[in-house]
């Protein structure tokens, strides 16, 4: 095998696509956080691609990350010149390329003091982020921002030694206000509606917290785009080690993504930005409309699948697709009750967009698991599934799916799968899920009573009455009776 490296590129089999560009030549231009599989499948990706065509070389990836783990992750890619290779898997061909647009990676020390000072360099331009649905701080039924947690406390009271990367985003912004420099766009690439106006919202909370002043320049001058980012993106395991050492490669952090991607970006960017549009994302001023689609019919549809693939034992999600009952439950539910709520975005009707979604979940070459789709359901239920609850009420449509689909994550929760195995923790909050989910096993409205996650939907009745009435079956004659139940109407 080769080992990736600048200096082994050539060395490659021919068939592997590498960087054409001079990475040595490559500056800095972007600061990203959060640099799992996810951003370099995706955002890293598009960069590179407007490399090859010997465009943006000043807009070279600097990786940050601001948790102690991160740093594991930071030495293996430092060992590879911070290259990955992507393993695109198509069903009917595998394809792989090495991106080479990331040229750093900051170490994370305590105080984050080299994050914040390249941050602060006038060269970094947009700051960019992929920090999970739940990492904002948000009170989850207000969505507002949340104070009261511990970290955002620390970085109140310290703010030039900040644990969080909101904070030191903040520590850097202020920096470069006091030096008269520009400031720069923040970019969120998480699977939030309105995720720009979401990291505004923290940013500048946090920084009226200490500084009034700050956060008032903070608002006037910076730019929070807000974006759509999609691809399905599967963690690293032993699989997908295999599958790079089967082209030749010692890469210790390979990628392996499914044959998709899209970018829907609001043009905002108060520096500048590389034109990713050349390379296939969308620039627009609104990306409401596509969002919407995409939160509520694939990560919506995600977490219908999951949370029922994970109870009745299936560990994939081509798996959970390919069976009849999860598959005519996601079809029925999305088509009555979510698409109803949901505008078509250019020639793509809620229809269609269904029909790429279960082709796209069927792709049994992306060894996906029920187990990582269904993670930290906490944030997801509330993002992605609850909204279209709470617009079926209010237009009066049926949410009987859709409290299907929240009584199959209470059933998830309560910790066994119908076989008896166990079901590991999963979420952040699973010492407060998993005892509630038990108690509902008897009482289902106890799951509705954590009112942090439903808010009033628990005073609902058509909602809860058809939300209890699904646990008691679920319990009572198990998930495949619950899913024929709904889907024959």
């Amino acid at each position: 095998m080769i080992k990736l490296s600048n200096a082994t590129l050539s060395d490659l089999p021919a068939s592997i696509l590498r960087p054409s560009y001079e990475r040595t030549q490559l500056t800095a231009g972007i600061v990203h956080i959060g640099l799992g599989n996810f951003h370099r499948a995706h955002q890293s990706w598009y960069l590179h691609r407007l490399m090859q065509q010997g465009e943006a070389l000043d807009w070279g990836i600097v990786g940050a990350g601001v948790r102690a783990y991160d740093e594991n992750q930071r030495l293996k890619l430092k060992e590879q010149d911070y290259m990955t290779t992507l393993i695109e898997l198509d069903p009917t061909k595998t394809f792989a390329e090495v991106v080479g647009s990331m040229i750093d990676y900051i170490p994370i020390v305590e105080g984050n003091a080299p994050l914040i000072a390249q941050m602060a360099d006038p060269a970094i331009r947009i700051v960019a982020m992929t920090v999970t649905e739940g990492g904002y701080y948000l009170n989850p039924v207000t969505k507002g921002f949340d104070p009261s947690h511990d970290d955002i406390k620390h970085d109140v009271d310290q703010p030039d030694t900040p644990c969080t990367a909101f904070g030191a985003i903040v520590a850097a912004l202020k920096i470069r206000r006091d030096a008269g420099h520009a400031p720069f766009t923040c970019l969120s690439c998480d699977n939030l509606q309105g995720n720009g106006a979401i990291l505004k919202q923290t940013i500048v909370s946090l920084a009226q917290l200490s500084d009034a002043a700050l956060a008032q320049w903070i608002e006037a001058n910076c730019t929070f785009p807000n974006s759509m980012v999609d691809c399905i993106v599967p963690a690293t395991g032993p699989h997908e080690l295999d599958l790079v050492r089967e082209l030749g490669i010692d890469d210790m952090v390979p990628v392996s993504h499914e044959n998709f991607r899209q970018w829907v970006i609001e043009d905002d960017f108060c520096a500048g930005r590389p034109d990713w549009d050349k390379v296939g994302a969308t620039l627009t001023k609104d990306v409401h409309d596509h969002e919407k689609m995409k939160l509520r019919l694939l990560n919506g549809g995600h977490q219908l699948i999951a949370n029922a693939g994970e109870v009745l034992g299936i560990e994939s999600i081509s798996g959970a697709i390919s069976n009849d009952l999860i598959r005519g439950f996601l079809q029925k539910t999305v088509r009555e009750e979510i698409a109803p709520h949901v505008m078509p975005v250019g020639d793509m009707t809620p229809d269609s967009y269904l029909e790429l979604i279960i082709g796209r979940f069927a792709n049994f070459k992306i060894v996906d698991t029920t187990r990582r789709v269904a993670f930290d359901g906490s944030s997801r239920h509330p993002g992605f599934v609850l909204p279209s609850i709470r617009d079926g009420l209010l237009s009066n449509h049926s949410v009987s799916g859709l409290a299907l689909a929240e009584a199959t994550w209470a059933r998830m929760c309560e910790g066994t799968r119908e076989d008896g195995s166990v079901i590991e923790a999963n979420d952040p909050y699973w010492g407060d899920l998993q005892p509630q989910a038990q108690k509902a096993r008897e009482m289902p409205g106890a799951w509705l009573e954590m009112t942090h996650i439903y808010g009033d939907l628990k005073d609902a009745a058509p909602f809860a009455d058809e939300f209890e009435k699904w646990l008691r079956l679920i319990w009572s004659e198990g998930m495949e009776t619950a899913l024929k139940v709904y889907s024959e109407g």
